[in-house]
């Protein structure tokens, strides 16, 4: 960790003094004190003084210290930085009087910060970041702790966290910080800035630091005999079999085949086409094992990958993913991916098995249509708004959507199309159907597949 004359640079920028101090100007210094190597060890020490808030007994230093851990990996990727999911905790945490709320800090969470400083974190996060460094801890409680900021979207992160920590080993995530707050809150005593000081020291800079240390449970084994005697190795040669039977584990160490396998071809699924036997291997164990789907590696940001290479597999998952709660997620991506033959083969065929919520169906046509009208190749420009006028006569064939809800979007990209006969005939379809001629959603539909080339 720190040395203890490093140290006191981090705690003088923490100090309540700074109240007038820009935080521009604060970040400044702490990029002038510390390396790059030390950027870590100084989140560390910020995390834990955060943990615990008789470190930081007053708002101003909270403010200071949730900007400096915000600023440490400026100009980086926020889902890759260390410390972002720390962000995300601080943001979602809800104000309640239960008493899991109580003893959350137990497994080393912050406990509940302000209003001022959650909208502090919101303009750190979006688009007033450069407006708000600018400002001094006096202005931020000013102006932060009595108004509502809007709050920000959080998904994209979290998926891209939890896919970053799905990939860590469990025991990584097993383990509980030694440093525990102490919640017998019937004496309160508020220490001066010297015991502060002395106790962060302690923990940060005793041999070893308590900060850097957590309690992981203990895998115990049973050590195997090696020797029967200083030159026999008793494994090799049982000299007297009649007195022990030996047991054996059949199952140990066998893996399961049939996941092992359908987990390669997944693996090969995101990354290129499989042949049909490929496809055909990987749907039966599917559907031999339907919680296989939760274990073949699928996540959110991986399914594009897959619409694109093997829609009909694509189609598979999603229908056996249909129960999961993470459904919406994997709806969300599917209907915001770029448009192409494949993703409109893929949401043709969901709508035509099972019901979609309608807004994703409605904000999947939009997307379609907006792609149309901005794309410049002329060429590929007619070809998909062939696809679309197909796909969206489709849709209105089956009765999947709703069209008066679409109808003024979808009339105005039949007019600007109008040269393209596709478009010409989702145009007359409109008009029979404003006028209350239902005969044309008896003519034969596309409900399998879209095939324009």
């Amino acid at each position: 960790m720190l040395a203890p004359k490093t140290l006191i640079k981090l705690l003088d920028l923490l100090d309540e003094e700074n109240l007038d101090t820009t935080l521009e100007s604060l970040c400044n210094q702490l990029h002038q004190s510390f390396s790059k190597e030390n950027r870590f060890k100084v989140g560390t020490i910020l995390l834990l003084q955060l943990q615990h808030i008789d470190l930081l007994p007053k708002q101003v230093q909270r403010i200071i210290a949730l900007t400096l851990l915000f600023d440490l990996y400026k100009g980086e990727p926020l889902a890759s930085t260390p410390f972002a999911s720390v962000f995300v905790q601080i943001l979602k945490q809800e104000n309640t009087n239960n008493e899991n709320s109580k003893l959350a800090n137990h497994t080393g969470h912050i406990p509940l910060l302000s209003q001022c400083e959650k909208n502090l974190l919101v303009n750190l996060l979006g688009y007033n970041h450069k407006d708000i460094m600018k400002k001094t801890p006096h202005q931020i409680m000013d102006e932060l702790s009595f108004v509502s900021v809007s709050s920000i979207d959080l998904t994209n992160l979290q998926l891209q966290l939890a896919e970053h920590q799905s990939e860590l080993p469990s025991v990584s995530k097993c383990g509980n910080p030694v440093i525990l707050p102490d919640m017998d809150h019937s004496k309160e005593t508020e220490f001066d800035e010297t015991t502060v000081r002395n106790i962060t020291e302690t923990l940060i800079v005793g041999d070893p630091p308590l900060c850097k240390q957590s309690y992981h449970p203990e895998f115990l084994r049973l050590v195997p005999p090696l020797y029967h005697s200083i030159n026999e190795i008793a494994w090799f040669n049982v000299t007297e079999p009649t007195q022990f039977t030996i047991e054996y584990d059949a199952s140990m160490c066998v893996s399961n085949c049939a996941g092992a396998e359908a987990r390669k071809l997944m693996g090969k699924a995101f990354k290129g086409v499989l042949t049909l036997p490929q496809q055909q291997h990987l749907v039966n164990e599917l559907e031999n094992d339907p919680k296989l789907v939760y274990h073949i590696g699928l996540t959110p940001c991986k399914l594009p990958d897959l619409v694109e290479n093997n829609p009909l597999i694509a189609i598979e998952v999603l229908l056996k993913l249909m129960q999961s709660s993470q459904i919406t997620e994997y709806f969300s991506v599917l209907v915001n991916m770029e448009m192409s033959l494949h993703s409109m083969e893929v949401v043709n065929r969901l709508t035509t098995t099972v019901d979609l919520p309608t807004e994703f169906v409605h904000l999947y046509v939009s997307n379609c249509i907006s792609t149309c009208e901005t794309i410049k190749d002329r060429y590929m420009q007619s070809r998909l708004v062939r696809l679309v006028c197909v796909f969206l006569q489709s849709l209105i064939r089956n009765k999947i959507i709703n069209v008066q809800e679409l109808f003024i979007e979808v009339q105005a990209f039949c007019i600007e199309f109008s040269r393209i006969r596709e478009a010409a005939a989702l145009f007359r379809l409109l008009k029979q159907l404003e006028s209350g001629d239902t005969g044309g959603l008896n003519a034969s539909s596309t409900k399998n597949k879209i095939d324009i080339y």
